[in-house]
């Protein structure tokens, strides 16, 4: 069964067929989904969706390019969500400098806050990191990040970035991505990754893999990322499936 560590069904991509597609998710082999909030709404929708699904574990947190909408006062709420039934990380927190807005400044101010929140809630961490490598990096070991544990979701940078996140004991989250063509750097991550430190992950709706690419991402593509890296490693499916499934429940702390 496979274990999808980063999900936004929360999305209004699925307000049309939400509940019948998150219904199928059991008979098309999906066990488990963390649905990952990125803005204090999402967090919020987060929370209500885990009430409403078995399957569903969720994660609190604001996206490092929603920050500018943090206060003290918001933040004294973000605090209490986790401690709601089914909360299993703070995330997805980080930095973002692709885009101008907000500032850095900004973007970190509130990057080492949420880091404060996990250790404060002992939860591991879901992190988003784009043209913001070196900052990330030295933000994550300045704050201590290694005692909390996590991912990196969505992970784009080199084989010795991965390197330096490795001996932190953290997971890197492999997506859609490592099916396109143009992703030679990833592929080689992937390569020199081990198994027992990734997971399996889509950014629904978001990422779609090969042959979807361009269209709404689910869970249900998860296959397409599993046969890529098992291509890529020569591994069996079935064990690039039950291994990263028994990463995420350790990570995730589900039994």
């Amino acid at each position: 069964m496979i274990f999808e560590s980063h999900a936004h069904y929360d999305d209004e991509a699925f307000n049309d067929d939400r509940d019948e597609l998150l219904n199928s998710m059991t008979e098309h082999g999906i066990e488990y989904v963390v649905n990952v909030g990125a803005s204090l709404a999402s967090t919020a929708t987060t929370v209500q969706l885990v009430k409403k699904y078995s399957f569903m574990y969720g994660a609190i947190g604001v996206h490092p390019n929603e920050t500018k909408e943090l206060n003290e006062n918001n933040y004294e709420w973000l605090k209490q969500q986790c401690k709601q039934d089914k909360i299993v990380a703070i995330g997805e927190i980080g930095l973002d400098y692709y885009w101008d807005e907000p500032d850095k400044e900004i973007q970190i101010k509130w990057f080492k806050r949420q880091l404060e929140l996990a250790k404060e809630a002992r939860l591991p961490i879901i992190i988003h990191s784009r043209d913001a490598a070196k900052d990330t990096l030295s933000i994550m070991k300045e704050e201590k990040a290694q005692e909390l544990n996590g991912v990196i979701h969505c992970f784009s940078y080199s084989k010795d970035m991965a390197r330096e996140y490795l001996n932190m004991g953290y997971y890197l989250g492999i997506g859609g991505f490592v099916t396109f063509s143009n992703a030679k750097k990833l592929k080689e991550v992937v390569e020199y990754v081990p198994v027992e430190n990734m997971l399996l992950e889509t950014d629904s709706p978001y990422l779609s893999p090969v042959p979807n690419r361009g269209k709404r991402n689910s869970s249900l593509n998860i296959p397409y990322i599993a046969k890529a890296i098992a291509a890529i490693k020569n591994i069996d499916y079935d064990e690039i499936i039950n291994i990263t499934n028994n990463n995420a429940r350790k990570l995730f702390n589900i039994r």
